[in-house]
């Protein structure tokens, strides 16, 4: 998650500078925004995947080599 936080600081920063740049009304800039507004958006879906664990799923993601974790094949 703090990869997609990181890449959205970036991307505001970039609109910010494209929008200085060409005009707050140019193409530049909203498309810019576009991607500041997609990454936002692919982060809230993360977070609400994210709550949609178990805390034993948490664990084992955190812990895969945990014995509580294992899969076994039958």
């Amino acid at each position: 998650m703090s990869d997609i936080k990181e890449k959205i600081e970036q991307e505001l920063e970039e609109a910010r500078t494209v929008c200085d740049v060409s005009g707050a009304n140019s193409a530049e800039c909203a498309a810019a925004w576009d991607a500041v507004e997609e990454l936002q958006a692919a982060a809230s879906h993360q977070k609400v995947e994210e709550e949609k664990k178990t805390s034993l799923e948490s664990y084992c993601d955190d812990n895969p080599d945990a014995a509580e974790c294992r899969l076994y094949d039958d």
